[in-house]
């Protein structure tokens, strides 16, 4: 794990976080098809102005979408490396599934002496195909199942 990742504690949201990244994310909503969003902040050090550009905008309502259903986020760059672990974790697979499935070359790894590094971007590409192919093999067979009547009356 990167030494940055390493201090970065995920903590669950209190139920005060919870509510107010609920009426926040309401609120940003509103604006989620701008390109461009000016947000006035208030705090102990005074008031700021800033203005956030629209992926900025789309990843904090992601963010508050999480903590308002009381999950906890961690935020972590496409270019970032992951350990076998942590790209298990982030598939949600055991890690040695994970390594089959490097050593089967289905996702690219580097080695770091003996240790396999996987790059987030690649193992969220991964993901995005077999979701995909899952998605479309749904969808096949509800085709069929509607096909030979198997559906409800």
């Amino acid at each position: 794990m990167s030494a940055n990742r390493a201090n970065n504690v995920v903590k669950l949201p209190s139920q005060d976080d919870v509510e107010a990244a609920r009426v926040s994310s309401r609120t940003l909503a509103k604006y989620a098809d701008q390109s461009r969003v000016k947000l006035s902040i208030q705090g102990a050090q005074g008031k700021d102005e800033l203005i956030l550009p629209g992926p900025a905008l789309d990843l904090l309502l992601n963010i508050l979408g999480e903590i308002s259903q009381g999950n906890a986020v961690n935020v972590m760059p496409v270019h970032a490396e992951l350990s076998t672990q942590e790209a298990a974790n982030l598939l949600n697979i055991s890690r040695p599934h994970l390594v089959k499935l490097l050593e089967s070359g289905q996702i690219g790894f580097t080695k770091v002496g003996t240790h396999r590094r996987v790059l987030a971007k690649d193992v969220i590409a991964y993901k995005q195909a077999t979701d995909a192919k899952r998605t479309e093999a749904l969808d096949e067979l509800a085709e069929i199942a509607q096909l030979n009547g198997m559906g409800y009356d």
